[in-house]
């Protein structure tokens, strides 16, 4: 049988993913699949490429239990060290601080545990988009198979609204356009055609003559040879890098971390003294080990874990109330130390909905809403957006058809031009429509006395160089004059130039209907009617958000799979770049080493045509540099990079499930602007972590240094274990809880973000702590030397009052 073709077969075994396929031409691909294009696989060479590349699925990697997942939350250092503490405290007695105690790592470690659960689920949603099911051809005939069932070689057929099942070298094509935003970032639809591509360093983007798994038909149809299945895909690639993307800890638990040693060194070491100055004392063996293990528990900050929590909670709701969902609690803290946002363009800095902005027509370029339809010439253009396009209606008042093609009718309503009511008068009685050798696309309409006389009217779109080599007059405020193509041309290039797409729009009038044999005059003899410029136009928001971050010492950064032109356009409406900065593309990080990228990655903002790999780089490039990242985006493309980054920010409304779930923060009004009440948020909490910080480690070193000291001073010990615990139970858990509370600093976000290797002590923290500590343990201990001199039987009473009200005068020192 024709169809079980065995050329070639080695090729066929080989990881197909890894061709470029892009610069092959259809019959060599076929060749090398050993398939017919036409007639398609045997049932029986498909079930054999089945059994040997697998099925075309997301594969899942093995994944740690339920409980090891749980498990895994009491490796950090500070609930270790708790642990301890409450293992100390039931030897001692202390039933309620062991209680006390376990509750608060109990507690962390549920909520890490939901967390780190909900995270594992990116690659889940990934899968999920993968097509159900998928026409194909397999001996000739045509079949609805499942999609994970597609193996190497099939020929799968493309129709508008299909989802593409795998990654197809496209073999035929019929005004085929297919929507790739979500994998690429490009806002428009993307022409596909057929012939071979001669640069094998294409982008996704340009990859013209494929189609990608994961992506959709918007127009047209198509059909194309499968070339790549399951993780081999372009789409799979990505789900390999959310995979293998490490475990980011934030700055906070890095903090943490390093504090939780310091403090545990330090605590050790003053207690084994005081046991061992105890000892030489003669102080009761018993009682003085009772002593120091006391002051052990009493040292540790075990109510840190809890305030922490509470803090970032808190944070998180009032998050909530703005519009900025947070999936990982630490996440919350993480924002107020970003020193760079990268945001992906398409949906998060602009509308990701393509409009008409600018017209140039009637001898000037103004912005589309100035457009007055009262002049003949404005009206022609207005009616030729409204008829020369394929948009319809769907459900409700929502449009259907090609993003361009919906943002020209849009354009021609909003000035009053509804497209059914114009076809009530002017109805289509012939199209000829678009393709990519002649670029342009014309419908032809009957027109009555009222609309300017019997007869027929054509209305043509297309690319300028296209249209305009067909003009031959142009409409001006007066009427029609003789058309001079240079100055045309040069408002194209200028309008291009600017990042827009550039359309030019023209029309001819008929006396009758065109015969067959005049179809080519159709689009011949045409009268310019102007030039339309669309652009996926920057969210209103946007820059002034850029403008907050910029004045927080935060650096706004656009990485994009769409155009440079494009890019550089946005950039600089929305003032992340001026003039004269560069922009970089894709083509340039592949010149560019590891080392090279870090030494210019502080200087660029804008990169265009990036692949998913790229983001990751240049994420890693920055966080090489010292920086704290923050990435935002809103596709299956900005997923890895989310995983990467310090802190993943997702679009909740127009956002990919695996966008959301691979991000610690969620905007859930897709607003760039509710990161900046985000990080604003943030810095108050770390604000706030730092005030209990010292409000508790200065209180905490008062009662050492109280302890401590009174043996060198001639007193004995000042105070009884449960003395301690019980100074230890009031001041350290509840001041702490009131402290997060405490509003947002003056001047929060007129200040540097932190630097990411700063000290969780500096800016004299350290210091107060010290001599702070010092303090209240100087007046306790002149106290019990006093009350010891009057022979006052309470004396450890009055040292207990005094470092307990002492403490308490503390916090209220500190709440600023």
């Amino acid at each position: 049988m024709a169809t079980e073709i065995k050329a070639r077969r080695e090729d066929v075994e080989t990881p197909v993913g890894e061709t470029p396929w892009h610069t092959l031409g259809v019959a060599e691909t076929a060749e090398r699949l050993g398939t017919n294009p036409s007639l398609g696989l045997g049932a029986g060479e498909a079930a054999r490429r089945l059994a040997r590349n697998g099925p075309n699925a997301i594969p899942e990697q093995a994944r740690r239990s339920a409980l090891a997942l749980f498990f895994t939350q009491f490796a950090e250092v500070m609930i270790l060290i708790l642990i301890v503490a409450a293992v100390v405290s039931g030897l001692i007695g202390d039933a309620k601080d062991m209680i006390v105690i376990l509750v608060i790592v109990v507690l962390n470690a549920v909520v890490g545990f939901v967390q780190e659960y909900r995270a594992d689920r990116a690659v889940a949603a990934l899968r999920r988009l993968a097509a159900p099911a998928a026409t194909i051809v397999r001996d000739g005939r045509h079949e609805t198979v499942p999609a994970a069932a597609l193996v190497p070689g099939d020929v799968v057929l493309l129709e508008a609204g299909s989802a593409i099942p795998a990654d197809l070298r496209l073999s035929e094509t019929v005004e085929l356009k297919t929507s790739e935003a979500a994998l690429t970032g490009e806002s428009a639809s993307v022409e596909k055609t057929t012939a071979a591509l001669a640069d094998m360093g294409l982008s996704l983007g340009e990859r013209v003559n494929i189609a990608f798994k994961g992506t959709t038909a918007a127009y047209g149809r198509g059909r194309g040879i499968v070339v790549a299945t399951g993780a081999r895909t372009e789409l799979g690639k990505i789900a390999g890098l959310i995979e293998n993307a490490p475990e980011m800890r934030t700055p906070l638990q890095q903090r943490l971390a390093v504090f939780g040693r310091q403090i545990t060194y330090a605590v050790l070491g003053i207690c084994a003294v005081v046991f061992a100055v105890g000892l030489l004392r003669d102080e009761p063996p018993f009682l003085i080990l009772l002593t120091a293990l006391s002051l052990a528990v009493a040292a540790l900050p075990e109510a840190l874990p809890a305030v922490v929590t509470v803090l970032l909670a808190l944070g998180a709701r009032i998050m909530a109330r703005h519009k900025a969902l947070i999936r990982r609690l630490p996440a919350v803290e993480t924002l107020g130390s970003v020193t760079y946002i990268c945001s992906d363009k398409t949906g998060t800095l602009t509308e990701n909905e393509m409009r008409v902005v600018e017209i140039h027509a009637l001898g000037k370029r103004f912005p589309a809403t100035d457009i007055d339809p009262a002049t003949e010439a404005a009206r022609r253009l207005l009616e030729a957006l409204a008829l020369c396009n394929d948009t319809g209606r769907g459900d409700g008042e929502r449009v259907v058809g090609e993003p361009t093609e919906v943002a020209l009718m849009r354009a021609a309503a909003d000035r009053g031009f509804d497209k059914a009511a114009l076809e009530e008068r002017m109805p289509r009685v012939r199209e000829l429509p678009f393709d990519s050798e002649r670029k342009r696309m014309t419908t032809l309409h009957a027109v009555s006395g009222a609309d300017g006389g019997d007869g027929f009217v054509a209305y043509t779109k297309g690319a300028p160089e296209s249209v305009l080599e067909r003009c031959r007059r142009i409409a001006n405020a007066d009427g029609e004059i003789a058309f001079e193509p240079a100055p045309i041309a040069a408002a194209a290039e200028a309008m291009a130039a600017d990042g827009l797409r550039v359309l030019a729009i023209a029309y001819r009038r008929w006396p009758e209907m065109p015969t067959a044999s005049e179809a080519r005059e159709i689009e011949d003899n045409l009268v310019l009617l102007g030039l339309v410029g669309l652009l996926d136009p920057p969210r209103a928001e946007a820059k002034t958000a850029v403008e907050l971050c910029k004045s927080a010492g935060i650096v706004p950064v656009m990485i994009t799979g769409d155009h440079p032109a494009t890019a550089r356009a946005i950039a600089r409406r929305l003032g992340i770049i001026d003039d004269d900065d560069a922009v970089l593309t894709g083509t340039d990080l592949r010149d560019l080493s590891d080392a090279a990228l870090a030494e210019r990655v502080t200087d660029a903002r804008v990169y265009a045509r990036v692949d998913p790999a790229q983001k990751i780089r240049i994420v890693e490039a920055l966080k090489r540099r010292g920086e704290f990242v923050a990435m935002t985006g809103d596709g299956v493309n900005d997923a890895p990079a989310l995983a990467r980054a310090d802190i993943g920010v997702a679009m909740g409304k127009g956002g990919t499930d695996v966008a959301r779930e691979a991000a610690s923060l969620v905007l859930l009004d897709d607003n760039f602007a509710t990161i900046v009440a985000a990080v604003r948020e943030g810095r108050r909490i770390f604000d706030n972590i730092r005030k209990f910080i010292r409000y508790a480690i200065t209180c905490n070193s008062a009662e050492i240094w109280t302890v401590f000291l009174a043996p060198f001073l001639g007193l004995p010990v000042p105070l009884l274990p449960i003395q301690i615990l019980w100074i230890n139970l009031v001041t350290d858990g509840l001041p702490g809880l009131a402290l997060a509370a405490e509003p947002a600093e003056a001047g929060a976000m007129a200040r540097p973000p932190r630097p990411p290797k700063e000290s969780i002590f500096a800016h004299g923290m350290w210091q107060h702590m010290v001599w702070v500590g010092l303090a209240m343990a100087a007046l306790s201990l002149t106290t019990q030397a006093y009350a010891i001199h009057v022979a006052d039987s309470h004396w450890q009473t009055m040292v207990f009052t005094v470092l307990t009200l002492s403490q308490m005068s503390h916090v209220l020192a500190i709440r600023s």
